[in-house]
């Protein structure tokens, strides 16, 4: 998944960009200021947000999501962008095309998308990675 960031006023010039790769994060600036602010945004520490999706049943209020994850990534994206005067734009890794299915899905959206990018970050092109097989049931 990749992530560009922009200013308000100039949505359509990219200031800086960051990868997630399934193990990390790397950011990418010309500029020193919005790498240092890229810096912050992705700090490795818990994010909170209030998603009712991500709650157990019957409870209310705030999730926290641990550093690491695709949803972490995304998150600390939306939520931290808007503190360092950014705008993100969240752009899925298009290598590989994806359908899902709801009712013949063995794996959640989010699962599925998340196994998408690391595929795309770990697979050279026009190679298969040995997970693409389907899992037994």
């Amino acid at each position: 998944m990749l992530a560009e960031f922009s200013r308000e006023d100039a949505p359509d010039e990219v200031l800086g960009r960051a990868v997630w790769n399934g193990s990390g994060v790397h950011v990418d600036a010309d500029d020193e200021q919005v790498r240092t602010s890229l810096a912050r945004i992705f700090r490795p520490i818990p994010v909170v947000i209030d998603d009712p999706s991500l709650r157990s049943y019957g409870t209310s209020g705030p999730v926290q999501l641990a550093p690491g994850s695709l949803q972490w990534f995304r998150a600390a994206a939306e939520v931290r962008s808007g503190g360092e005067g950014l705008l993100v734009r969240l752009v899925p890794n298009a290598e590989q095309a994806m359908g899902w299915e709801p009712a013949g899905a063995y794996r959640t959206f989010d699962k599925q998308i998340e196994r998408k990018e690391l595929l795309g970050a770990q697979a050279p092109s026009g190679e298969r990675h040995p997970s693409d097989s389907p899992e037994p049931r």
